[in-house]
């Protein structure tokens, strides 16, 4: 069904056949330089293509796959696509010329949720300080007790503030596009 590969020769003990050339640009001193990870899965995805393209048998893909694992240099990883033909891009991998790139669609940034937390950290470092600073000094300084209380009672405050703003952040872009429920047309049961 499927011609023996000079790669399945070389590892089955039969004849190879020479004479084409390597894919992946082993020019002198390039075979021996040590190959990266990103070389190995380049070489794994031409194979895969191979395998897809039904140029390797299952046995030979899965093999070729361990062999490009356990590969260290370029010129291990030329010899397993050396008898392979350079097949062109499919046309789904590459994006036409004109057409940008899509780009992955990120969330838009909730900016009150950002500063709220931000809010809410500096005024609990600064409540937490206060009172870690009221505790260590072990005095009974009015003023010190005065200002602990204070923070505390800002602090609370600021979670106050902050909690509903940030309720009132999420229900508008929980409810971005709809109609207010007063303007919703209602069914009548008739």
């Amino acid at each position: 069904m499927h011609e023996r590969s000079d790669y399945w020769s070389a590892h089955h003990g039969e004849p190879a056949h020479h004479g084409e050339p390597a894919h992946h640009g082993e020019s002198a001193g390039h075979g021996r330089m040590r190959a990266s990870r990103a070389d190995r899965e380049q070489v794994i995805d031409t194979l895969k293509d191979a395998f897809v393209q039904d140029r390797l048998t299952k046995d030979e893909f899965d093999s070729r796959v361990a062999d490009a694992l356990a590969s260290r240099t370029h010129a291990d990883l030329a010899a397993l696509t050396a008898d392979l033909p350079a097949s062109p891009a499919s046309p789904a991998a590459t994006p036409l010329p004109h057409a940008p790139a899509p780009k992955r669609r990120r969330r838009p940034e909730n900016v009150a949720a950002r500063r709220g937390t931000r809010v809410l950290t500096a005024a609990t470092v600064l409540a937490g300080g206060a009172w870690a600073a009221a505790w260590l000094s072990q005095t009974d300084s009015q003023v010190l007790a005065v200002l602990v209380w204070t923070l505390t009672i800002v602090w609370v405050g600021t979670v106050i503030l902050v909690g509903s703003v940030l309720l009132e952040s999420r229900s508008q872009r929980r409810s971005a596009g709809r109609l207010p429920r007063e303007g919703r047309p209602r069914l009548s049961p008739s």
